[in-house]
């Protein structure tokens, strides 16, 4: 069985925003990938980036990360959480300029009845000795096939922020 990935939309940020919506997702697909690439506008801490799906905030989430800041090694969960905290470390405007997180997330069965699970691989790269890896794994506890993804930051996405929706079919 052959896999086909299609694009189904793409932001390019022109002006820093606060939040990237995926809206109206089709139902035509069998899984969803997301890539992003962000900085955020901050001088001060890190900033954080969460995501909603379908609008739902609460306590329908839960998940369990396994990250590191190239000294040391942390495992924790959340559960009955607000949100999937996907990542806790975009570069600002106080690291390396031009430095971007990245990250991919994956939706498998986004259309299935059943509980939605997703994993999510990000990197925070500042080019110091404190950049971030992150690996999470979350569950979005809601039977509704998922039409909307909200990818909310703690501040302000920069200007050429970028996110991009696939569709993932086996034809």
């Amino acid at each position: 069985m052959a896999t086909a990935i299609t694009l189904i939309s793409s932001v390019s940020l022109s002006s820093a925003a606060s939040s990237i919506t995926f809206s109206s997702i089709p139902a035509t697909y069998t899984d969803l990938k997301i890539l992003l690439s962000l900085r955020a506008s901050t001088t001060s801490g890190n900033s954080n980036c969460f995501i909603y799906l379908n609008g739902v905030l609460g306590t329908s989430y839960a998940q369990r990360r396994l990250f590191g800041d190239g000294a040391s090694v942390v495992s924790d969960s959340q559960t009955s959480y607000p949100w999937v905290d996907m990542i806790n470390a975009i570069p600002n405007a106080t690291y390396t300029a031009n430095t971007f997180a990245n990250a991919e997330i994956y939706i498998p069965n986004y259309t299935s009845s059943n509980y939605k699970s997703l994993s999510v691989d990000f990197v925070g790269e500042r080019n110091n000795t404190t950049a971030y890896a992150y690996l999470t794994a979350g569950l979005f506890s809601n039977s509704s096939a998922i039409t909307t993804i909200v990818i909310d930051g703690s501040d302000n996405f920069v200007t050429n922020s970028t996110a991009y929706l696939y569709g993932i079919s086996n034809a």
